[in-house]
């Protein structure tokens, strides 16, 4: 362990944070074991990942509705237990060379990333429950990272307003954000505000100076995605963000935080 290692935590973030997207999803299987530790060894601080429930309600870690595009199986994710899901094969598709890369389940990604890496769990849309029963998703990520002690290490975001209001709601809630595709208004501002936002996360394309400054008066970070190319991350950091949401943390110059020396 070397003398100079920091601790990162949502209240001690570096100034510009990158934050792998779907781990290091350029370079390896999205939101596999390989990608979140993919994205550690390239030092980004953070990792986005997507978490819905399987037929069985346990919280799993894919982007798709289907399986279709990112494992060997067809069909919704939904209409299958987790020990099913955790048999497929979903590294095949991105390389050969991940041949039997799982489906991860939330625990299995916190179990990696604790004591190195911070975590942004966003929770499909497509999972919300109405009445917010006792299995709701969001209850179950929200108890799964109190019981890991991750919660000054882990951020909670969704394109769902309810899912997020039921957050909020929550006694002691985890750092919320908003993720946005349209173009925002005032009231995007005001409901960040009433949820209490830590951040929000729009389309890259729909950034402006004038935004940022926005949220950044009503002490909301702004984490955009998805950066794609060093000319987009340059110019939405010319606008005062907080960090950028990529597929390669590589396109962020003199990033490495060297995480792989830390303790959370």
């Amino acid at each position: 362990m070397e003398k100079h290692s920091k601790k990162w935590s949502l209240a001690n973030l570096p100034p510009f944070s990158v934050i792998a997207h779907r781990g290091y999803s350029d370079a390896f299987p999205e939101n596999t074991l390989a990608a979140f530790e993919g994205a550690i060894a390239a030092g980004a601080v953070m990792s986005e990942l997507d978490v819905t429930l399987s037929r069985d309600r346990k919280v799993v870690v894919i982007h798709d509705d289907h399986l279709d595009r990112t494992t060997n199986a067809s069909g919704l994710v939904v209409q299958h237990c987790l020990a099913e899901l955790e048999k497929l094969d979903a590294g095949s598709w991105f390389d050969p060379k991940f041949a039997g890369e799982r489906i991860p389940s939330l625990a299995k990604v916190i179990t990696c990333a604790k004591g190195r890496h911070l975590l942004n769990i966003e929770i499909k849309s497509s999972a919300y429950a109405p009445g917010h029963p006792e299995d709701a998703i969001e209850r179950q990520v929200v108890n799964l990272i109190r019981r890991r002690r991750m919660m000054r290490s882990t951020l909670v975001s969704s394109f769902s307003r309810p899912i997020l209001e039921q957050l909020a709601a929550m006694k002691n809630p985890p750092a919320l954000a908003l993720i946005s595709e349209a173009r925002p208004s005032d009231e995007t501002v005001d409901f960040c505000r009433r949820i209490r936002s830590f951040s929000w996360h729009p389309d890259h394309r729909m950034v402006t100076a004038e935004l940022v400054e926005e949220m950044h008066r009503h002490h909301i970070r702004v984490y955009p995605w998805t950066i794609k190319t060093a000319a987009d991350c340059q110019r939405v950091k010319a606008m005062g963000v907080d960090g950028v949401i990529v597929n390669d943390p590589h396109l962020v110059k003199g990033h490495h935080y060297e995480n792989h020396h830390r303790a959370l």
